[in-house]
C-alpha cells in the first residue's frame, strides 16, 4: 500500500481495500452500509475522482469504487504480465463483485472507460443492474462522422511519442487535469489525481488504455464495443439517468446524444460550463441529483 500524503489523505479520507484477482492485487473502497453502489473510473484517474460520491453516499449506501489493475493503488503489472484490455477489464470487475458482494444487485456510475467496462458488465449481468448513472463516456463505439482529438491520435498511434510522452513525460495524465472547463483544480486535488502515476512504470496501464481504442475491426476491443452498441437495448428497463459535461473534449455531446437515443425517455442533466471531470465542475449539483436518483429510482 502507498502512504497517502496529509493533503491528499484530507481530501480522501478512506480506508484501503484489496483483494488478490489472478495473482495481482486490486485496490478498492468499501465505505458505507445498504444497497450497493459500484463507481467506475476512466483513464487517467483512479477512485479517487470519486471521492466525493463516495462521501454523499456512504451514510445510506454501500459504495464500492475499485481501481483497475494497473491504475490509481493496484498492482501495475507490465504488459506482459497482464493483458490491459477491454474484456480483461470486464472479467476484472466480474471477480471483483464475486470476491466482495456475490451475488448482489448493486447501483451502477460510470466516467470515462469504466463507461464501456460497466456496460459490458451490465450487459452480461443485466438482472444485477439496480440503476445506471451514465456519465461522459461511450457505451458505443466511435460515432462514424467524428474523428479522435488529435492529442488521442498521437497517443494511440504514433508509438514512440505516445510511450514518451504519457509513460516518460506523464503528460496525459498532467494534460487530464485540464479537463475541467470550468474550474481550475487545487494544488492538493491535481496532487491527488497524480499521486499514483509517479513513475513510468507506473503509467503503463495509461497508455494500454488509449491503445485499446477500438476503431476499425482489427482493433481487439471493436467486436465486443460492437456488440455492446448492438445489445444496448437489453438495458432498456433498467433506471437511467444521465449526467454530461458539454466541454469535455473527447465525449462530447454528439455521445450524450447518442444515449438520448438509445435511451430517450431517460432524465439528462447537461452542464454546459462543465468538461470531462463532471465531479469536478459540478460537484455539489452533481452529487445533489445522484442521491436524490438513487432514492427516488
Amino acid at each position: 500500500m502507498q502512504d497517502l500524503p496529509a493533503d491528499i489523505r484530507a481530501l480522501y479520507p478512506f480506508t484501503s481495500n484489496y483483494t488478490e484477482i489472478n495473482n495481482h492485487s486490486m485496490h478498492y473502497l468499501d465505505e458505507g452500509k445498504g444497497p450497493l453502489v459500484l463507481c467506475l473510473h476512466g483513464n487517467p484517474t483512479w477512485s479517487f475522482y470519486f471521492r466525493n460520491v463516495v462521501k454523499t453516499l456512504s451514510p445510506e449506501f454501500r459504495v464500492l469504487v475499485p481501481d483497475h489493475m494497473g491504475m490509481g493503488l493496484s498492482t501495475k503489472p507490465s504488459p506482459d504480465q497482464y493483458p490491459h484490455t477491454l474484456m480483461q477489464r470486464v472479467y476484472d470487475m466480474e471477480a471483483f463483485l464475486d470476491a466482495v458482494a456475490p451475488g448482489q444487485a448493486f447501483h451502477l456510475i460510470v466516467h470515462d472507460w469504466g463507461g464501456m467496462i460497466g456496460t459490458l458488465l451490465a450487459l452480461r449481468q443485466p438482472e444485477r443492474i439496480s440503476s445506471f448513472i451514465i456519465t461522459n463516456t461511450a457505451g458505443f463505439l466511435k460515432p462514424s462522422h467524428k474523428k479522435l482529438p488529435l492529442r488521442i491520435r498521437l497517443a494511440r498511434d504514433i508509438l514512440p511519442l505516445a510511450a514518451a510522452a504519457i509513460s516518460g513525460l506523464n503528460l496525459f495524465s498532467r494534460g487530464a487535469l485540464l479537463f475541467c472547463a470550468k474550474k481550475r483544480l487545487s494544488p492538493a486535488i491535481r496532487k491527488g489525481y497524480l499521486f499514483p502515476y509517479g513513475s513510468p512504470a507506473e503509467r503503463k496501464a495509461q497508455l494500454a488504455f488509449v491503445r485499446d481504442i477500438p476503431l476499425e475491426p482489427k482493433d481487439p476491443a471493436f467486436d465486443a464495443v460492437s456488440w455492446a452498441e448492438k445489445n444496448l437495448q437489453r438495458l432498456g428497463d433498467i433506471p437511467k439517468c444521465i449526467l454530461w459535461g458539454e466541454k469535455d473534449f473527447v465525449f462530447d455531446t454528439d455521445y450524450r446524444d447518442l444515449w438520448k437515443k438509445h435511451f430517450p425517455a431517460t432524465p439528462c442533466h447537461s452542464f454546459p460550463e462543465a468538461g470531462h471531470y463532471l465531479f469536478e465542475d459540478e460537484t455539489k449539483a452533481c452529487m445533489e441529483i445522484i442521491q436524490r436518483f438513487l432514492k427516488t429510482g
